[in-house]
Formats: C-alpha cells, structure tokens, sequence
C-alpha cells in the first residue's frame, strides 16, 4: 500500500498552495521549499500565477505528470481532485491535509470512501485525511514546525494525532534525537499505525533502516497486524515504544464474571504490547525519554554505577531505579578514590562532588568498564551551579561514550546554566536525558519489558466433543454438565462433582464423592455474598438442611455438590476482546480476586513459557510458591491450566467469558473446583 512514490517521489504538487505561510497550503511549499525537495515542485491555486517564487497552475488539468499530491482544499472538493491526478496526470500518493471527512459526519465519511476507491483502483497511496503529513530525509510534505533533523540513522516516528506529533517531536528534539521518518496518518483512510509497521518491517535492511520505532497510538483497529509486524521488526534488532491514549474509559462496561470485571480494552493493550515486546509509554516525555536510550547500547544486565558531582539528583535516581527492579549494587575502590578529592564516595552512587573535573570522570568511567565487571551501565549526572563553563567534561563524556562497551547514559540538568554546552553535546550527536527521575523510571520500564513471545504451540484438545457442546448451546451461560464437558474436552483437571435439585438427590450424591463435601448454588454469581457455598457439610443431616436452605436462594435452580479438597485458592479466566481476541487471565482465586485484584493478562494463543511469566509477575506470587510452612502450587501444573484455557478459547472462539475460581492448587497439582463459562456468538 505504501510506494515509492510516497516515500521518495520525484515531483510533488501543493493543490491550494498559497503565497500565506500561516495557511497549510503555505506552510507545507515553504517546509519543501527550505528543506530543499531535490525533485520538481508544482503549485496550483485558481488565484495566483505564482506561489512563493514558483509557477502557479490556476486549473490543475494543465498540470504535467506528478508523483505525489498534498492537497490542502475543501473536502468536498478533495475527490473530483483525486480522480483527476489519478486517472491524467498518473499520480500514485496522496496525502490530504483537509478536515472535513468521516471525523465529522457521514457526508464526510462518504468523501473519504470516494477517494480510498480512487486511490486503490490505481494502486495508489493515501496518507490522512485529517493530518500534517509526513517527512523523511527525502521530502518534508509536513504543514507544521518545528522541523527535525532527518536522518536514515534517526527514530521512525508514526502517530494517529498530527499536534501530538509535533509535541513529542519537539520533546525528542530537546534531547537531541533525531528522525528518520515521521508519519501523521489522521483518519487512516487507507494507511493506518499498521500499515506504517507492516511497510517499515517488509522493507527492514539491517545495514540501512533505523532501528527505532515510536508510535502515538489513539485506537487500534489492527491488534493482530500490529503484533505480527511489531514481534518480526523487534526480533530483527529493532526497539520499539508506544502510547495508547484513551485508557481512562476502558472496562466501563457491565460484566458479569470476575474475568469481564478484571479485564478491560486498556489490559488488552497492555496484554498486546507485552506479547509484542513494545514499551508501553504513557507521556510524551516518557515516550521521548524511551527513545533517548534505545539509541544508546542495550543495557545487558539490571546493575548500574550512578555517577555524579551532586548528591540529591543521585539520591533520586537511585530511589528510581531501586523502586523499579534494577540495582544500584555497592562498590569498593581504595585506588580509584585515591585519584578523587578528599570527601569523594565511590560506594555507588559514586559522588566526586561538585568540585570534580573531567579527568577525574574519566577514571571513574575506566573503573566502571574495567574493575567494576558487576557494572553494566552507568548514569553520569553532571550540571552546573553556574560558576564554571563545562564544555571539557561533556567533550571527555563523548569521547567515552564513543569507546564504552557498556552503556552509558547522560543525565544533564543545567538546561540554563549550561545550555551552551548541552547544544554543542547535542551538535555532536549525542542524546541527554534532563531529568534523573523520569530517566530511571524510564530505563527500567525498558529493561523490564520482555522480548516477543515465541510463537505458542497449543496441546492438544478433544476439538469435536468442543463443537459439540458449543453447537448445541444457546447464548448465555453453560449448564454446569457442559462447563464439565468442556474441561474434560481440554484436559483441565476437576474436581468430581454432582449437580442435584432434591433432597434426596443430595444425600446420595454426597454419599458416592464421600464427607466431607462444599454445596453450592447454582445460578447466583457471586455464590458466598448470598450465603450460597457451605464448607466442610461432613454428615447427611447437614446435607439435607443445607439442600433446603440453599435452593430457595434467589435465582438458585440446583445445588452443586463436591468433595472437600484443600490447596491454595488459584484463578485462570478468559475474556473474549473485540478485535484482539481472547485474554487469558491467571492470578489468586476465591474472594481474593476480588479484594487484591492481583492479576496478570496474556492474549491467547498463550504459550507454556508465556504462562509461567504471568505466574511469577503476580504480586502474590510467594504465596503460590508457598511460605512459612503453607504448601505451595505445583507452577507446571497451574500453566499447563493457563494453556489449556487457552487452547480450548481457541477451538471455541464463541466464548465471551469465563471463569475458573476456586483452582485449587496444591504441590501435586491443580484442581477446577468451580468454573463458569458464556459462550456468545458474533462479539465482533
């Protein structure tokens, strides 16, 4: 979908190119004017004869064969345009600056159908409507400012918002990062955030393409595309951050188990970009900063020096990064502080105070890479309170960085007092970070992002007796046999169980599983707020005063009877999400789900590898490893759970939610004691 005529293109024409600069006709032929377009530019404007120096076509059919079109007119008379450079003057990219399209009605929704049909009956490409455009080191076909320096080396850049675009631009740019490319794809008539990735990773070079990529990301109408092209580019040696604004009104609708409660779009997201590996950001100063250091050395292990001549931003950064998982391991060197001032540390943070001078950095540096083996990074904080200039330890500090084979990370906040010699730092190519804190909350949410999941090899279920039981359900909830069904079909493990809606039916039922027994009502959802489940009934007497008790609960219309097992109260749960499919869910069980809300989300097909990180990124994971005496969960057997949960979504993709809470898990293994299951067709 993407050419080359939109990426490199030889002629470009501005329709409604103005001679007013604070038009985007205007705008955008003076960014290709300053930004020097090495190919013809062509203006038309029915008023003028000439734009900004440049010939001006009043009537677009007199107009020579052209490469690309920006068009900056009126919606409405955007189509008959685009017919007109697709169909006489063989133009194959468009990029549409104008408003006025499906983002304000279904009249505008009408225009921008007319002009995806054009464009792809030519096979053609579209970039908006609605946006700023987009740049590269060949053309800026960009309306707004700041423009950034283009570099093939740079961050490829892809947003759904034009002004935030150029907000986080101008944050990056600040820090010194550079660009390789930057795509504003507004409306994403026919080019959306996927489309971009999908481009960027078929046409990937490793000798030649960036190997950074930031998305601003408002709606995500292609999860599966995303995560195949996001995963092949990041195991091509690529990095990738993203924000997905409108998190704030996810999960507001109503549901009716502890899954459709628990999971939300916004934990789908978070659930797509895990399994991608892409940096979840959520401000452009966190996104920007997240650039800065994926265009430094990958950081290999958890242990940094913090490095500084003042005490307070170290403290803060050590607190950053202990808070977050990485370590500020001690250090010991009688040597090393013999070559600093008197009153220096080098127990880490390494402080040789205010007075320290770049030769003494650059011993610490040396320490860093060639004594210091438990070291694998190092923040170098270094500001000025204004009494001297600086330029010899940001020079010392560019030339370690250019030998270093560990990381190292430049922590400049004197942004007055020395801003002089953070501009002649950035002129040298270098990126610095102004902020301690921001910067160690970043680097560790770096570090602690995981490497795309491997492609999950699913076991192997009993498909048709699945079919079965999905093809003869109605809509709505599982009678508790076909939940049975269902698990067995799965190879999930259950506890015996009988489903009884007599007296007499109760007493012999508890009879064959043997005493003691749990009773429990079947209907109701939340079972115990309504007095519904009874431990340990260990005689018939019990069993026939709890039977009818229980079965004149509201909405009861059977009770469930099982053996009494012990273990600890585990969960696993599946939501089907519109456009992203199941999540898997997994995390403590009972009415702790609730109250703790500790819970961890994978998208299915979940892999057993992928099972056993959610298991151990829980909160409560000690206790399912169990502690002070308490038997802990067999791990293998809970993911093997996870994985077959995920396994049976697959093969009935007609589940909307479900619930498996209590799974009881001891060392031996695990048990489904309760487990509920909707199943709903069409959810798209």
């Amino acid at each position: 979908m993407i050419n080359e005529q939109l990426i490199n293109p030889r002629s470009i024409v501005v329709i409604g190119g103005s001679n007013d600069t604070t038009k985007p006709g205007g705008k955008v032929l003076r960014n290709l004017i300053e930004n020097h377009f090495p190919g013809e530019l062509y203006v038309t404007n029915p008023k003028e004869t000439e734009v900004q120096g440049i010939r001006c076509y009043q009537n677009p059919n007199d107009l020579p064969e052209v490469d690309m079109a920006v068009l900056a007119i009126a919606a409405r008379f955007c189509p008959d345009t685009v017919e007109l450079l697709a169909r006489k003057k063989n133009t194959r990219a468009f990029i549409i600056l104008s408003a006025g399209f499906h983002e304000e009605g279904e009249e505008g929704a009408l225009l921008e159908k007319q002009i995806v049909d054009i464009v792809n009956s030519v096979g053609g490409s579209l970039i908006g409507p609605n946006c700023i455009g987009m740049m590269n080191h060949h053309h800026t076909a960009v309306f707004s400012k700041p423009i950034p320096k283009l570099d093939p080396r740079g961050v490829d850049f892809i947003s759904g918002s034009g002004a935030t675009a150029v907000f986080i631009m101008e944050t990056g740019m600040t820090n010194g990062l550079i660009f390789s490319s930057v795509y504003s794809v507004g409306n994403s008539a026919q080019i959306g955030v996927e489309e971009v990735l999908q481009y960027l990773d078929e046409t990937f070079d490793p000798e030649s393409s960036s190997r950074v990529k930031l998305l601003y990301v408002e709606s995500i109408n292609k999860p599966q595309k995303l995560l195949k092209h996001a995963s092949s580019l990041i195991r091509k040696g690529c990095r990738i951050a993203a924000i997905k604004s409108g998190s704030s009104s996810a999960g507001s609708r109503a549901a009716s188990s502890h899954t459709g409660a628990l999971a939300s779009s916004d934990s789908a997201v978070d659930a797509l970009f895990h399994k991608a590996g892409i940096v979840r950001c959520h401000s452009r100063t966190e996104l920007a900063t997240v650039a800065g250091i994926f265009m430094h050395k990958p950081l290999k292990g958890k242990n940094i020096a913090v490095i500084t001549h003042a005490g307070g931003p170290a403290v803060m950064l050590t607190d950053a990064l202990s808070n977050n998982g990485l370590e500020v391991p001690h250090l010991e060197s009688p040597e090393l502080l013999s070559k600093l001032y008197a009153g220096s540390s080098v127990a880490n943070p390494i402080d040789f105070l205010a007075t320290g001078t770049a030769e003494q950095l650059g011993e610490i540096i040396d320490y860093c890479n060639k004594d210091f083996d438990e070291i694998d990074g190092m923040a170098v904080i270094f500001g000025s309170p204004g009494l001297t200039e600086v330029y010899d330890v940001y020079k010392l500090l560019d030339e370690r960085m250019k030998t270093s084979p560990k990381p190292i990370f430049p922590i400049l906040p004197s942004v007055v007092n020395v801003k002089n010699e953070i501009e002649y730092f950035i002129s040298l190519g270098r990126i610095n970070f102004p902020d301690e804190v921001v910067f160690g909350n970043a680097l560790a949410r770096v570090y602690n992002t995981p490497p795309p999941a491997e492609t999950a090899e699913m076991p192997q279920v009993n498909h048709a007796a699945v079919r079965a039981v999905i093809e003869g359900s109605k809509d709505g909830y599982l009678d508790p046999e076909k939940v049975q069904q269902l698990l067995d079909a799965a190879g999930i493990p259950r506890a015996g169980e009988a489903v009884v809606t007599s007296a007499e039916e109760a007493l012999s039922e508890a009879g064959r599983l043997g005493f003691p027994v749990v009773m429990k009502v079947v209907g109701p959802v939340h079972k115990s707020d309504v007095g519904g489940v009874v431990l340990n009934v260990s005689d018939a007497g019990t069993v026939v005063q709890e039977f009818e008790r229980m079965i004149k609960i509201k909405d009861t219309t059977a009770i469930l009877i099982q053996p009494m097992l012990s273990g600890t109260q585990i969960f696993a749960g599946a939501k089907y999400e519109p456009k992203f499919g199941h999540m898997i869910l997994c995390g403590l069980g009972g009415i702790f789900i609730e109250i703790m809300k500790d819970v961890q989300t994978s998208l299915s097909p979940v892999s057993p590898d992928e099972a056993s990180v959610m298991i151990r990124s829980l909160k409560s994971y000690k206790l399912i490893q169990g502690v002070r005496g308490q038997e802990g969960v067999n791990e293998q057997a809970f993911a093997d759970a996870i994985v077959r949960l995920s396994a049976l979504c697959e093969a009935a993709p007609e589940i909307a939610e479900m619930d498996i809470n209590p799974l009881l898990g001891n060392s031996k293994g695990v048990v489904a004691v309760d487990a509920r299951i909707r199943i709903e067709r069409n959810m798209e």
